[in-house]
């Protein structure tokens, strides 16, 4: 059974008796990234609020996510498919499947929720109930106007590889998860493009070593929302990344830049203190010398 409101459950209760009462509702969808943005979107023909939220019906076209019950725990795949025009951006900046793209929506959650309301479409809330919830774990396809997605169930977070522990030189965590305990904020510098910036080399005159491995996210311009990893730095120059920008920046665009980590206990220990957290095994010896 799904959980909803009172006020909802008697709604549909006392439209169940009369087979002519129509039903209005719509589909509400909420993406939640990882740096906190929250994105909302309806495939009904009006914008309306719901749970504090305002969906928007002239933006971006979302179709999937169907309701499943089952016994068991076996991870639930789904694909929507998303039509999306140039001018849909992600508050404001990069535009939607540029962010895409660039992995903005990596590891965001994905909920489909059917609102009813009392009046008219857009009009009177009376509750709703969630239909699907899970997290991104594909791109299977983007082009100039659309893209699919494959959708994985919160069960996805059950699915781990075993081993669980796994016997190598370098650390098993990831920089700033919860294994490592480093708060990522606080390794982070506020900075902004300079003039020359393409979409693979970013001026900045306050580049630094430290960044080196590290990442970088856009929080204004064509590119807002935007992370990428960041491979080289040349101190006080520039910093270089991973892969290109589908959009280069513009001087004065801000940025967050995140100091990098090799996994070494070296790095660990000089550069973050935070050796009693290093999960690597550097003195095993290598397989050829096992008995």
């Amino acid at each position: 059974m799904k959980p909803t409101s009172a006020a909802l459950i008697s709604y549909l209760n006392s439209v169940r008796v009369s087979a002519d009462a129509p039903l209005l509702m719509a589909d509400a969808f909420t993406f939640t990234l990882r740096i906190g943005l929250v994105l909302c979107y309806t495939n009904a023909d009006v914008t309306f609020v719901y749970s504090g939220n305002t969906f928007i019906a002239n933006s971006i076209l979302i179709d999937g996510l169907k309701y499943k019950a089952a016994v068991g725990l076996d991870v639930d795949q789904q694909q929507i498919t998303i039509a999306a025009r140039a001018s849909d951006t992600v508050s404001g900046g990069a535009p939607f499947l540029q962010a895409l793209r660039d992995g903005a929506f990596d590891g965001c959650e994905i909920k489909r929720d059917r609102v009813f309301f009392a009046d008219r479409i857009g009009g009177s809330v009376i509750g709703g109930v969630t239909l699907f919830k899970g997290r991104l774990g594909s791109v299977d396809q983007i082009g100039r106007t659309g893209a699919k997605l494959t959708v994985n169930s919160d069960l996805v977070l059950l699915d781990i590889d075993m081993p669980r522990n796994l016997y190598q030189p370098t650390c098993l965590h990831t920089l700033y998860d919860s294994g490592c305990g480093l708060v990522k904020n606080a390794f982070g510098t506020s900075g902004t493009a300079g003039a020359g910036s393409t979409a693979s080399v970013i001026n900045w005159s306050g580049a630094s070593l430290v960044y080196r491995q590290g990442s970088i996210t856009f929080t204004s311009g064509a590119n807002s929302g935007v992370t990428a990893n960041v491979n080289g730095v040349a101190a006080g120059v520039s910093l270089t990344l991973g892969y290109p920008l589908q959009s280069p920046p513009a001087p004065g665009d801000a940025f967050t830049v995140y100091q990098g980590c090799d996994h070494t206990p070296g790095t660990c220990q000089g550069k973050f203190n935070n050796l009693a957290n290093f999960r690597g095994f550097p003195y095993v010896p290598p397989p050829q010398m096992a008995i």
